[in-house]
């Protein structure tokens, strides 16, 4: 590997190890094996009849219902994991990572346990199984202990060990909970074991309650959008129109990987396979335009993690909102609106400013124009219009994102067969096997989120067994009630006893795990005080999104890290100081009324003048972190800014006002003292 130097003499690679190497280390939904021909085979031809499974389910869905579908689907995604996943450490260096023979042993006992409920021997068939719920044969108990134990190995081999212990926690709460003193509050009479597993295996909760019903009904669907969508060429078209869409500049590239960032999003759904794909392609351009290597590791991160947050994929866990408010997809897809704008305007805001800061320069890339991209390859922007205009007219999800799946396939045919250099025929050949390949690559592709997904449901149904979820939720709001009697005061502590708890859960597991957790615990607790279901939704979705860039853990810049040889720690550290905004303007969706406003539930006027006075807050705190207006920003200026931005996002026009008037001073006092630098300057020179 060829390798550069930087002007402070440290060396730096002239280029990145493999991005899918670096994305199966770092990201907690990437499959991380190597199989050999055999496994692999076996893998593939599975994951393809998954697809096709889910896929026959949105048009002819199995007649036995819903719960008989999430046995089937988590029957045949379950042992796959063990096939896909190694148990623990990194792959040698050799070419092969293939299963061991307990792998095999487990991946055959999850097919076994997972259809021990439709088998006709042994449970007697799905009716005659429903109707043992609540006095389950000893047989049923076994089978259900063994899938509990398989799900919690499944989820330990994809995120790590801590929400595998979180469920045993949970699962041994509900089981001693009556040894815990009487008089505390979560104190309950216990559960008998065959009790926890009826709830978790017979009963359309645990296993096969709303995570999974999600995963298995969107999320899948989404994945294999996803990968049909790469499949077409898409992410390559979306980076050489970001490139071609700025002119040469010096904040060009910035600006190149933040677009870029926002559009492969589409593609991956993943925020650190987005950073890793980012930065893969993008880390050359900033090098050269002069990023330092944290910095630009930053960068990558923040506009990685972003597409998890933005329109009109999101993430996972936007599914689980939609499913838990009883809403529709679009609805989401609106009130993820403007805190995505606000979002990538900090980004830019910031770009701006360390571009200035560090001198950035303007680089040549070979990208030609963007209006001739844009008429080469912009079909595939169509797709992504497809859903909307489909959520529009009320069409499920499920079933939009078919459609646009089966449009994005449609226009990689006319693409191949216009480039065909081997005839019609190779190129329709090349095309089925690359959309087969797709369709395979998009369920292994939520293998992880398939296992968050059951051992989630494991949590929600042991608290709502044991009605924990109350306890811990008005003992949140009596902490803020000890600080404080007033009900302002007492809902702003709430809010940040919230938000410091969602993002250290965060650090432990993954985003749909950390949304499902903190909702069914710190929702309640913001309901009552008043905050409304859409705004505490969308205030715990962000901060479980935004935990990926969050110290120390941050594995989305871990994996920007990688790709740009940069230091760890403080490439975190940019990358918080990038995504500052999003980490705060959240609060601002549950402090005051107004809130609602910035996820578009008002009128027109109150939206513009919300929004107007966001992007002054998100501005000021850009001049905080970023440190740069007119020139290099004092200390003295930055206090200025600080306490300015934050009344700015309490958003009641008396701490609004009082915000601007700090800003005012702010700016005026930078004004003054740029003047008196230029003047100094000036006086030297002569």
């Amino acid at each position: 590997m060829s390798r550069a130097t930087r002007p402070d003499h440290e060396e730096i690679p002239d280029d990145t190890t493999d991005p899918g190497e670096i994305a199966a280390t770092h990201d907690e939904e990437k499959p991380a094996r190597r199989l050999s021909h055999r496994p692999e085979l076996l893998v593939y031809l599975t994951a393809l009849a998954v697809a096709l499974l889910v896929l026959r389910q949105v048009f002819f869905p199995l007649t036995k219902g819903n719960q008989f579908y999430l046995v089937i689907f988590l029957g045949c995604t379950l042992p796959l994991v063990f096939l896909s996943y190694r148990p623990g450490g990194r792959r040698g260096s050799g070419e092969r990572d293939d299963p061991g023979w307990y792998d095999w042993v487990l991946s055959a006992l999850a097919l076994l346990v997972g259809f021990y409920p439709v088998l006709p021997f042994g449970s007697g068939g799905f009716d005659a199984f429903l109707d043992r719920q609540g006095s389950l044969s000893g047989l049923d108990v076994l089978a259900g202990s063994l899938l509990l134990l398989l799900v919690l190995e499944a989820t330990r081999r994809t995120t790590g060990w801590i929400l595998p212990v979180i469920c045993a926690a949970f699962v041994g709460f509900a089981y001693y909970g009556g040894f815990l003193p009487q008089h505390w509050g979560i104190a309950h009479a216990g559960v008998d074991f065959s009790q926890i597993v009826n709830a978790l295996y017979n009963d359309a909760s645990g296993f096969y309650g709303t995570p999974l019903d999600v995963a298995a009904s969107y999320i899948v669907l989404f994945t294999l959008y996803g990968a049909v969508l790469s499949a077409s060429g898409a992410g390559q078209f979306f980076v050489d129109f970001s490139f071609a869409a700025f002119k040469r500049s010096r904040t060009a590239p910035g600006r190149t990987a933040v677009l870029s960032g926002f559009l492969l999003g589409t593609v991956s759904g993943s925020g650190t396979a987005t950073a890793v794909s980012l930065g893969s392609i993008t880390w050359p351009i900033l090098r050269r335009a002069g990023y330092p290597q944290e910095n630009a590791g930053g960068l990558l991160a923040a506009s990685g993690i972003g597409a998890i947050l933005s329109p009109p994929t999101l993430g996972a866990a936007a599914f689980i909102i939609a499913e838990y408010l009883q809403t529709s997809y679009l609805t989401v897809l609106i009130w993820a609106c403007v805190p995505t704008l606000l979002y990538y305007l900090g980004i830019v805001f910031s770009v701006e400013a360390d571009a200035r800061r560090f001198g950035a320069r303007a680089v040549d890339t070979e990208h030609g124009s963007a209006w001739r991209i844009l008429l080469r390859g912009g079909y595939h922007f169509l797709s992504l219009a497809i859903i909307v205009v489909f959520l529009a007219m009320n069409i499920p999800p499920f079933a939009a994102v078919v459609y646009a799946t089966g449009v994005a396939a449609l226009f990689a045919l006319v693409s191949n067969l216009v480039r065909a250099t081997g005839g019609p025929g190779r190129a329709v050949l090349d095309w089925a096997r690359s959309m087969v390949d797709a369709l395979s690559l998009g369920v292994r592709g939520a293998l992880p989120v398939v296992a968050v997904c059951a051992a989630a449901g494991i949590i929600t149904s042991t608290i709502t067994k044991t009605g924990l979820g109350q306890e811990l939720a008005d003992a949140l709001v009596q902490a803020a009630n000890a600080l404080s009697s007033d009900p302002t005061v007492i809902l702003v502590l709430t809010v940040a006893f919230s938000a410091l708890a969602v993002g250290v859960l965060g650090l432990a597991v993954p985003v749909t795990a950390s949304f499902i957790i903190a909702w069914v615990v710190i929702g309640p607790a913001l309901g009552a005080l008043g905050v409304a279901d859409a705004e505490r939704a969308m205030f715990i979705f962000y901060y479980a999104v935004l935990s990926e860039v969050t110290p120390p853990t941050a594995l989305a810049a871990v994996a920007a890290a990688a790709i740009t040889g940069g230091r760890v720690i403080s490439t975190m550290m940019q990358a918080w100081k990038y995504t500052l905004p999003a980490f705060l303007v959240p609060i601002a969706f549950v402090l005051t009324d107004n809130g609602a406003a910035l996820l578009l539930q008002a009128d027109a006027v109150t939206v513009l003048w919300v929004l107007a006075v966001s992007v002054v807050a998100v501005g000021a705190l850009s001049v905080v972190t970023g440190g740069w207006l007119f020139g290099p920003v004092p200390t003295p200026v930055r206090v200025l800014f600080a306490p300015g931005a934050l009344c700015l996002l309490y958003l009641e026009p008396p701490v609004i006002a009082v915000g601007l008037g700090f800003c005012v001073l702010g700016l005026l006092a930078q004004l003054v003292l740029r003047r008196k630098a230029k003047f100094k300057e000036e006086l030297d020179a002569d």
